[in-house]
């Protein structure tokens, strides 16, 4: 009977609880009945019930938080050391949007000056065999002419030669074809150091170095294709054929007395094929360009002082029109103009300017690719040095030859030495 009688009193409690919180208020005890049966009493302690399973509950649920987060810091410290590291400096990335704007500045430039200076090598073609012809037309009219249309027609002449002569001198020391040449490379050229900052700022940590680096790259850009005609113009008869550089000079990189070790992609069989790449570029590739620029250079060279000696010699033929050698002065005036006009065609129409450019940045192409791979071969550490198999593929791609036909050459060149026949580019 006692145990029902506690039963009921446990019930009731229960039942009293969950009616306070129900309510929303909380009592500080809570008065039992008196049992009478056999002089049993049950008293309870005065404490609240209530407050006290919310505390335990927002307690629990405060340390099971504190204790996730906890967690979860560790976790990302520890998979994360260098998370601070990691980001980028705003100052770094503000510098290099400000050059890629003035790189994007610079192909706009060079390509509205290039389309400039190729119709200038045009009409003034144009206008020189115009003037050339039509000076020729006029003393072939003047021999058969006496008296005043005479002097008329041979005056004319004379002075249209003159002019072409003029002409003529000013477009050969310019070589207008030989400099739109050099506005498409500087505007090919100023297009990849574009990419590449592109790509700096979008997969990369970009640093002050790459910040100093391309800014490097932008200054000998502008070195090497100047956009003034006056003062900073490129020699365009220079006296030895040199490759076009146009890339900032490579440091020079102490070798340092430390064991070389394969990583980072590279291998001493990688090393000695790139070696012998780098050889058959010196021996072949821009050897020959550069025999080819200087066989260019001979001829624009003749063919720049055989047009306006023609068209002068022309002059002079048709100025002694009219006297006792007059016939032989007609011969010399119209055969001289009509040897002129095909003189300049050859030279500006067939732009041979242009050839001599083309050569020699075929050949400074090259010699930018031997002077890179002698720079990663030269640095001991691999670890500072470019991937080795992306920069193999590199080399490959830029030769036009797959990773095999890579190593085939290089093959090659080690069993032949200086006897090969085989050049290392595919491309040009």
């Amino acid at each position: 009977m006692a145990s029902l009688q506690s039963s009921s009193v446990i019930g009731s409690v229960a039942y009293s609880s969950t009616s306070c919180s129900r309510r929303g208020t909380t009592r500080s005890t809570i008065n039992m009945p008196k049992l009478r049966t056999g002089g049993l009493s049950l008293r309870l302690p005065a404490r609240d019930l209530v407050p006290e399973v919310l505390d335990m509950g927002v307690g629990l649920s405060a340390a099971t938080t504190s204790h996730v987060e906890k967690k979860y810091e560790s976790r990302t410290n520890r998979n994360s050391p260098s998370l601070g590291s990691n980001v980028s400096d705003p100052m770094v990335i503000a510098k290099l949007h400000a050059i890629m704007e003035a790189v994007a500045d610079r192909v706009e430039m060079h390509q509205n000056i290039g389309e400039q200076r190729d119709n200038w090598n045009s009409l003034l073609l144009t206008s020189i065999n115009t003037i050339t012809l039509t000076a020729a037309t006029m003393a072939g009219i003047a021999a058969t002419s006496v008296g005043g249309p005479l002097l008329a027609l041979k005056t004319s002449s004379t002075l249209m030669y003159l002019a072409a002569t003029g002409m003529l001198v000013v477009m050969n020391q310019i070589q207008p074809s030989q400099l739109v040449e050099e506005q498409r490379n500087a505007a090919r050229l100023f297009k990849q150091l574009h990419g590449r900052i592109q790509t700096a700022l979008s997969s990369g940590n970009p640093t002050n170095s790459d910040v100093e680096d391309a800014m490097k790259k932008v200054l000998a850009l502008d070195k090497a294709y100047p956009l003034p005609l006056i003062g900073v113009m490129l020699e365009k008869f220079p006296e030895t054929v040199e490759p076009a550089a146009w890339w900032p000079q490579h440091r020079q990189r102490q070798e340092k007395p430390i064991k070389r070790r394969d990583g980072n992609g590279w291998s001493v069989e990688l090393e000695e094929e790139l070696r012998e790449v780098v050889g058959v570029l010196k021996r072949k590739d821009t050897e020959d360009y550069l025999r080819l620029g200087k066989i260019a250079l001979k001829v624009n060279k003749i063919l720049s002082i055989s047009g306006p000696l023609l068209t002068g010699i022309a002059a002079c033929g048709t100025a002694f029109m009219g006297s006792s050698h007059g016939s032989w002065a007609a011969m010399v005036g119209v055969v001289a103009g009509a040897m002129a006009s095909v003189v300049n065609t050859m030279e500006h129409g067939g732009q041979v300017g242009m050839v001599f450019e083309m050569y020699r940045s075929n050949a400074g192409f090259f010699r930018l690719m031997e002077e890179t791979i002698e720079s990663n071969l030269n640095e001991r550490d691999v670890g500072r040095r470019e991937n080795g198999e992306l920069f193999e593929m590199k080399v490959a791609l830029q030769l036009g030859r797959s990773l095999s036909g890579l190593k085939n050459l290089a093959a090659s060149s080690s069993k032949k030495g200086e006897a090969t026949d085989e050049f290392a580019s595919k491309l040009f």
